[in-house]
């Protein structure tokens, strides 16, 4: 069974000005997304800011997040790690507090074989009971999950149930489509390639962008779904020029300025991670305006 379906948030972390985590916005982040249509919250991925977290920051999140939204919505923990003992502990945590599930990156930096990535990503998995997404973003792990590395798992590891492709290559995902025959959801990983995702039968969309307009990244895949393919198009091609923005500099520092534009929290970032440049500012400002939201 899948995890969601649908338009998953990968949702930033609010900071403080001092730099600490700030728990009352993150509960205003969690209600704001129920009440605009998101279909479930990624805490702790990429877009928040997790590897600048220590361990006891990212599971008190984990845990908050859970806990403000109490079963309204599916909350899915990045709990990846390049050490396995490490991703294993997170998992293990991030299980006890109630996570709907994880979502499991590669091994960054020290990368892997195709075989280690078997080899850790089985080990994580039987650690938990709760069901995995695996994550594939070899821009930034400068590790790739091969489709048929992720065929097996799914085939081979009753929890191993979805992955976010984030390769951005559209053969490698047509590969992966052919090869697992249906028994591996597939969730995009990119923004602006959500509707292409959804015409080779995936399930929806791990997004940055529903940061900022959640209803309309729910509905661009509500209405594929539903049969509306130039409905939803539509809406992907309209989001194109907003997405562009929010990856103008490295993800979350562009998303987490936008949040700041439409005050929804403080645009602090961890070291580092640094002040977006004006001109890209500007930019952002620019597309936000001319979609409708800011």
């Amino acid at each position: 069974m899948s995890i969601f379906t649908g338009s998953a948030v990968a949702l930033v972390t609010p900071f403080l000005e001092n730099g600490d985590v700030d728990y009352d916005k993150l509960k205003e982040l969690v209600e704001f997304h129920i009440a605009h249509k998101t279909d479930a919250i990624v805490i702790c991925g990429t877009t928040g800011e997790a590897s600048t977290l220590s361990h006891e920051e990212h599971l008190e999140c984990v845990k908050k997040c859970v806990e403000f939204a109490d079963h309204r919505i599916k909350v899915i923990a990045g709990t990846g790690s390049n050490c396995t003992a490490t991703a294993i502990y997170l998992s293990t945590e991030a299980e006890s507090y109630g996570v709907d599930g994880l979502l499991v990156v590669t091994p960054y930096y020290n990368k892997a074989t195709q075989k280690g990535l078997i080899a850790h990503f089985t080990a994580v998995a039987n650690s938990v009971n709760v069901p995995i997404i695996l994550y594939n973003v070899p821009s930034r792990t400068g590790c790739n999950i091969q489709p048929e590395t992720a065929v097996y798992l799914a085939q081979n590891v009753e929890n191993i149930v979805g992955i976010k492709e984030a390769s951005g290559n559209i053969s490698q995902v047509v590969k992966l489509a052919s090869l697992s025959k249906g028994c591996i959801d597939i969730y995009s990983g990119n923004d602006d390639q959500v509707v292409p995702l959804l015409s080779l039968g995936g399930k929806g969309v791990i997004s940055v962008t529903a940061n900022i307009i959640p209803e309309d990244v729910h509905d661009m895949v509500q209405k594929y779904l539903d049969g509306d393919v130039q409905g939803s198009l539509d809406l992907q091609l309209k989001a194109i020029d907003l997405c562009n923005a929010l990856f103008c500099e490295v993800n979350p520092i562009p998303v987490k300025k936008a949040v700041e534009l439409l005050g929804m929290c403080d645009g602090t970032m961890r070291m580092p991670l640094t002040e977006m440049e004006p001109q890209n500012v500007e930019k952002l400002k620019k597309a936000m305006e001319e979609y409708g939201v800011l």
